[in-house]
């Protein structure tokens, strides 16, 4: 029985007042607009790399042109024109590249044809070092080679009468397949070369036309132009500025290696430098080709591993220190990016469009940054960009 005047309270349920105790965190998703931009971002990696034929002579030209401005800019106010500073300053580029591909291609040719000797002699050093008459790696092939061998007998079924075994031989070797890939692949080299070279002169005869064209598509009001004016010599000064310090560090990287290399007795130290150099311009590869390359050369001219050793590491050592240490600070200076954005930003690249999206990644980071930070809905971006 209760007592008069007292109140019954209703039963307490233990799931209620859980749920009253929980917190909801409310946010205004709207899963429609997601979907589309999820789709509309995977439509446009699927075209970029689709047309990567087509952006990537672009994008180089591009870059060629925000490098070589200053240069026209300068002869410029000295009274020169610019279509002829334009044409001068390509044609010696040229000129460079070329004479420094035929200087080294009478060494890249005695190495092609040494490549034999040099094979031959790798496995007797090889065999020299383990004591023994065969290599490891013959004996995991000699067993790989017995074990299948009795897997095709056991497996192999009794033949019948008046029954034809039929054994199908896999395709030769057909050499003119592969020089036929090759000529196909050096002329479709030379052709986006051709429309590199064209599409930076024409850039850089243009001076200031495409950005008073992007000012006047930016709008009447006042801001609005203000705004992309401010993007665009952004843009310019960070792409420079990354040129510059990529300039610098791929000049020191070739002078090291050259003294590296020089001191070390490798012939031709010089030339190994300046492969080094223009190298060093693709991030990671380049270091791992040059070390590779430059350990050869050195297993061949001293025939010992201790020497090839040597010279492949002196030239990873340098990269290592120059790319991991001294790159990062001046970019870092140079370009305010996040290291861990610009890093997955060049694997995404690199998956992309392979080297060219190494050697392009960080550019057009700069660009997607810039244009980010001045685009109300896009700030978020430009902030994980950003250090």
């Amino acid at each position: 029985m209760t007592e008069e005047g007292a109140v019954s309270q209703p039963p307490v349920n233990p799931g209620a007042a859980a749920d009253a105790e929980r917190v909801l965190l409310h946010m205004p998703v709207d899963i429609r607009n997601m979907s589309l931009v999820v789709l509309a971002g995977l439509a446009f990696l699927f075209v970029l790399h689709w047309a990567k034929a087509v952006f990537i002579p672009v994008m180089v030209g591009v870059l060629f042109s925000y490098a070589l401005s200053p240069v026209i800019n300068w002869l410029e106010t000295k009274r020169v024109p610019r279509w002829l500073s334009a044409a001068v300053l390509l044609l010696a580029i040229v000129g460079g590249i070329g004479t420094t591909g035929y200087a080294l291609s009478d060494e890249a040719s005695d190495l092609l044809e040494a490549l034999p000797a040099a094979a031959q002699k790798f496995r007797q050093a090889m065999k020299t070092r383990s004591g023994r008459s065969d290599s490891a790696l013959e004996t995991v092939q000699k067993a790989a080679a017995q074990i299948e061998q009795a897997a095709q007998e056991s497996s192999t079924p009794a033949t019948t009468r008046g029954a034809m075994r039929v054994v199908v031989e896999p395709a030769r070797f057909n050499i003119t397949h592969y020089l036929w890939s090759g000529t196909v692949g050096l002329i479709a080299l030379i052709g986006q070369a051709t429309v590199v070279i064209f599409l930076t002169y024409f850039l850089m005869l243009s001076g200031d036309t495409f950005r008073r064209k992007l000012l006047k598509l930016a709008g009447d009001s006042l801001s609005s132009k203000k705004i992309t004016l401010q993007a665009l010599h952004e843009i310019t000064g960070q792409i420079q500025r990354y040129l510059q310090v990529q300039l610098l560090t791929s000049a020191l990287v070739g002078v090291l290696t050259w003294l590296a290399l020089l001191s070390l007795g490798l012939h031709n130290a010089a030339v190994w430098g300046i492969a080094a150099a223009v190298l060093n311009l693709v991030p990671y590869v380049g270091s791992l080709v040059t070390a590779s390359a430059s350990a050869l050369v050195a297993f061949m001219q001293f025939g010992s591993l201790n020497m090839a050793m040597a010279v492949g590491g002196a030239s990873l050592v340098i990269h290592t220190l120059v790319g991991n240490l001294l790159t990062p600070w001046l970019t870092s200076r140079a370009s305010r990016m996040n290291p861990v954005a610009v890093f997955i930003g060049l694997l995404a690249w690199g998956w992309l469009w392979g080297v060219w999206g190494l050697l392009l990644g960080i550019p057009i980071l700069m660009i997607v940054k810039s244009i980010c930070d001045r685009v109300e809905d896009l700030k978020p971006i430009g902030e994980f960009l950003g250090s």
